[in-house]
């Protein structure tokens, strides 16, 4: 039988919500995410950064929650997809996806919101290579991603309206 481990504290902000928890130091971020905190939106694809379904923000650069410990996020601000609506409100993002159904069967769509998110707040009027760029580790098996551009060409024209 193996030897306990010892937890870690670590303290990080969620979607602006400060948590301080108790993690196994080998804990994986989305592990914390969904069987802790209760944020099932991230999901698990592959387990190998593949897939990209993993994806959140992490002061506000994008990490792949499947191959990173929880604790390596000590300290960090965590953006995830449960983090984009507000007040009842979709994201311009959510919404786009939306209108342009950018989404199908909407297991990678959380990764690739959250891709797009760090995309449009830098540049609201990405080219399609740097859009390409932006969501290459993000697969999607249902669509032949069309209207995942058109989504993210029209959350951008949406922010920089808003």
């Amino acid at each position: 039988m193996p030897e306990p481990v010892d937890k870690v504290s670590i303290q990080l902000k969620v979607n602006g919500k400060p948590y301080a928890v108790s993690v196994e130091p080998r804990m994986l971020l989305v592990e914390l995410l969904r069987e802790e905190l209760d944020l099932t939106g991230t999901h698990v694809g592959c387990d190998t950064t593949y897939c990209g379904a993993c994806t959140v923000l992490m002061n506000g650069a994008t990490v792949k929650s499947c191959t990173m410990f929880a604790v390596q996020a000590d300290g960090a601000e965590i953006q995830t997809v449960e983090g984009l609506e507000k007040d009842g409100q979709l994201h311009p993002i959510q919404k786009a996806f939306g209108d342009s159904y950018g989404l199908q069967c909407g297991y990678c769509t959380p990764g690739l919101m959250l891709s797009t998110l760090q995309l449009i707040t830098k540049n609201h009027e990405p080219s399609e290579t740097e859009i390409r760029k932006a969501i290459a580790g993000n697969t999607c098996r249902c669509t032949g991603y069309q209207n995942i551009f058109k989504a993210i060409r029209l959350a951008g024209h949406n922010l920089k309206g808003a």
